[in-house]
């Protein structure tokens, strides 16, 4: 989409997203996610054509993740996919594939954590538990 979001819903969807990275990094989850639910529903229908859907949903995705939902996890990471451009965001294919893996979807899983290693390289890998990227190797050959 070519268009912006108004100035006025983009300022209240920054500000709940900021308020949800806090609740976030206070371990609040569920506080999060509210947070960053009130911001998507800000967005104009259809929510998935604007680029904020991504991220929002990534965020939403997150929590869940954190909280050790991986299926509502999973969910989430799949409607992020669906905004513009987020097939090439690593970030978004590598939490899903890691959701994928734990509950035991381990194609799908590889297909996902392959994508973001094949977007972002090995760094992507980095921070996240080892056996994520252990299971990726033992899958294909990198």
């Amino acid at each position: 989409m070519e268009e912006e979001l108004p100035e006025a819903i983009y300022k209240q969807v920054e500000i709940l997203s900021e308020e949800g990275n806090e609740l976030a990094d206070e371990e609040q989850y569920d506080a999060a996610i509210a947070k960053f639910t009130a911001a998507l529903q800000l967005l104009p229908d259809p929510r998935h054509e604007w680029e904020a859907s991504t991220w929002l949903y990534a965020s939403i995705g997150d929590m869940y993740f954190f909280k050790a939902d991986y299926a509502a996890a999973a969910h989430q990471f799949y409607e992020a996919l669906n905004g513009p451009d987020a097939q090439a965001v690593g970030f978004v294919h590598l939490r899903l594939g890691e959701c994928l893996y734990e509950i035991k979807q381990e194609e799908k899983a590889v297909e996902h954590l392959l994508r973001a290693y094949m977007l972002e390289g090995p760094e992507i890998f980095a921070e996240e538990d080892k056996r994520y990227f252990d299971f990726l190797k033992g899958r294909v050959e990198l």
